[in-house]
Order: C-alpha cells, then structure tokens, then sequence
C-alpha cells in the first residue's frame, strides 16, 4: 500500500516528503483503493504538496497543492474529495488550490529573460487565481 501512496504525491527534485504530506498521499490512495465512486477519476490525479494552516477560532484547515494542468479534474470531482478527505482529516477543513509561480517584475534595465513574462504569472494574477481556487465551486464576481 505504501507504493500507491508515494503514487499520490510528486515533489519538485530534491524536495523532501513531509510526515503530514505522506498521510495526505496516503489517504488518498486509501480513497482510491475503497473502491468509492471517485475511484476512476482518483487514479490519475496526484498532489505536488500538502500543508496544515492554522485558521481563527483555534482550528486548522488541510490545503492541497495540485499541479496546475490537473485543476480542471479536480474541480471536476472536489465537492465528493473534499467531503470524503475531512471525514479522513476528523473535519477539519480540506482546501485545494493550484501549484502556480509567480515570475518577479521585469526590471527598466531592460529585458533579461528571452520572453516577456506571461500575464498569468504576475503577482497579481496568481493571488486572484489562488482565491478562485480557494472559494470553487463558488465564483468570484
């Protein structure tokens, strides 16, 4: 079962597997092999990190970090996930959001990099783009 779980979850190189990531990672192979209704669509989805953030009141939230270009499929299944993940995580709140850079501002000396940076990589973007993912289903209008 361990293999499944190593599955769920791909860093960037060189970085380390959290102790909390790897129970994240487990879970949702746990889900995975339950044989629930998300089974299908759970196989080819994986998460890049997993963090507990500490929310007012006292309580923590579990937030996921997805690849980017896997978003649609799990937004495709999230109320199900997140429903089935907080049972998992004794209620506490599950959160899933994109895994996007942010390129710094291009300086007046001119330009470094070959390509001018892309709209959906500014600071501002990112930030907009996080709290869409973090209020989906709902939309931000």
């Amino acid at each position: 079962h361990e293999a499944m779980a190593s599955r769920k979850i791909v860093k960037e190189k060189g970085a380390t597997i959290e102790p909390f990531e790897e129970s994240v990672a487990q879970a949702l192979a746990d889900l995975e092999a339950s044989g629930s209704e998300i089974k299908a669509e759970l196989r080819e989805l994986f998460i890049t990190s997993a963090k507990e953030i500490d929310v007012t009141g006292g309580k923590t939230a579990v937030v996921l970090f997805v690849p980017f270009r896997l978003l649609p499929k799990f937004h495709k299944i999230q109320t199900r996930l997140v429903r089935e993940l907080e049972k998992k995580f004794s209620g506490k709140p599950v959160i899933i959001i994109a895994q996007r850079r942010i390129l710094p501002r291009e300086k007046a000396g001119g330009r470094l990099q070959k390509q001018k940076r892309p709209r959906s990589r500014t600071l501002t973007s990112v930030h907009e783009n996080i709290l869409d993912d973090l209020v989906f289903p709902t939309e931000i209008v």
